[in-house]
């Protein structure tokens, strides 16, 4: 009598990664497909997508995983794309901003809102001294404040309602939302340090009342938020909702903020990194914090402290990533989760029209170059985003 034995073996894919780019002329988004045993990439068959606009500057996938929003700075909208089993993404429907030049987005973690950043408001003809009835919009010509977009998402299919506007201060350019309805923007106002700004989220409506220590002056003016920076450059907040993350591209390091109860940042440290560092990302278990730094080419590694402060990492301090590395996205389980998945981290390299891959250890947060990696994508990749193909 014979015995005869199968191996479990083989491949499948463990989730997708999206990289926008921006060509003005009309923006694509890249699509690839992640292997769970080596985290090599293999470009999905119709990649590159239309984006549906021209110069998508932000991509965020909502959290059940099934949608996209690609937000296109140069004709003032946002996209939404439903996601196939297969990866593939499919256009749904196109969203008019609020205001013009949008830079940025973010979906609290509950899916209940979409905001969006932009630069210039529609020019009101009340409240603000320098519109005036018949007057030019907002352009960097006649320059002015910004405002965030609020969009409820249905969570019936992720298609988005009748926006609401919030009005800004100058040049915002970065938003995060945390579990328990804070929102949090930076900007780059170079006529102060005091960029970081903080909003209480209503839960029903989406609805932001700054919190306190935030004045919002209408007009081109200087509107006073938190000390962090004349260039902030990315912001982050953990999954607790307690900490907050900023990166300093003038000061090339990242600065640490406690979050009182009542939203209220407080600085508790920073750590150095390479030069002009951007966008960030966790680990999956939250261990670990990660930012690009877009003029190093190079992903810098932070361990966090007792109270939350960043720490330069022992064992990734400064690794390779590619030329003008900008935006940061992982994939995989955490430990205590799925020990047998690995977890994978990808760059955005602006200048070097690529994604970088990197597997990370979950036990001390270094980082190891995947074999291929980088892959190409097309002219000017500016963001980033990983969404798992099953649950994990």
């Amino acid at each position: 009598m014979g015995l005869g034995l199968t191996a479990c073996s083989g491949t499948y894919t463990i989730g997708y990664v999206y990289a926008t780019a921006a060509r003005n002329t009309a923006g694509l988004v890249n699509g690839y497909k992640v292997d769970f045993q080596s985290g090599n990439l293999t470009v999905l068959e119709d990649s590159p997508s239309p984006s549906g606009g021209k110069n998508p500057v932000a991509i965020v996938a909502t959290p059940n995983n099934k949608f996209l929003y690609v937000v296109h700075r140069d004709d003032s909208n946002v996209v939404l794309f439903a996601i196939g089993t297969d990866g593939k993404i499919y256009p749904q429907t196109t969203y008019n901003v609020t205001g013009s030049f949008p830079t940025a987005a973010a979906v609290d973690p509950a899916g209940k809102f979409l905001y969006v950043t932009f630069t210039y408001q529609n020019c009101p003809l009340t409240g603000n001294p320098t519109c005036q009835p018949g007057g030019q919009l907002f352009t960097p010509a006649n320059p002015g404040p910004g405002g965030i977009s609020i969009f409820p998402i249905n969570s019936s299919d992720n298609t988005l309602g009748a926006p609401s506007t919030f009005n800004l201060g100058r040049a915002p350019m970065g938003i995060t939302v945390t579990k328990n309805n804070f929102v949090y923007v930076i900007a780059q106002d170079l006529a102060t340090v005091d960029n970081l700004f903080g909003f209480s989220a209503n839960p029903s409506n989406g609805q932001l009342t700054p919190l306190p220590g935030v004045t919002i002056n209408p007009g081109d003016v200087v509107s006073t938020g938190y000390p962090v920076s004349t260039q902030p450059g990315g912001i982050i907040a953990d999954s607790s909702g307690s900490h907050l993350y900023v990166t300093d591209q003038a000061g090339s390091q990242v600065i640490g903020y406690s979050l009182a109860s009542n939203g209220v940042p407080s600085q508790i440290g920073s750590a150095k990194s390479d030069a002009s560092p951007a966008g960030m990302s966790f680990d999956t278990s939250g261990k670990f914090l990660y930012a690009a730094s877009f003029s190093g080419g190079s992903v810098n590694g932070f361990t966090l402290g007792p109270n939350g402060q960043p720490v330069v990492s022992t064992v990734a301090k400064s690794v390779q990533a590619g030329t003008g590395a900008t935006c940061i996205t992982v994939i995989g389980s955490p430990t205590s989760a799925s020990p047998t998945h690995a977890v994978y981290m990808y760059t955005a390299n602006q200048l070097g029209n690529t994604v970088s891959g990197m597997q990370l250890n979950q036990n001390d947060g270094s980082l190891i170059q995947i074999q291929n990696t980088p892959w190409g994508a097309s002219s000017l990749p500016t963001c980033i985003v990983s969404v798992r193909s099953f649950p994990q």
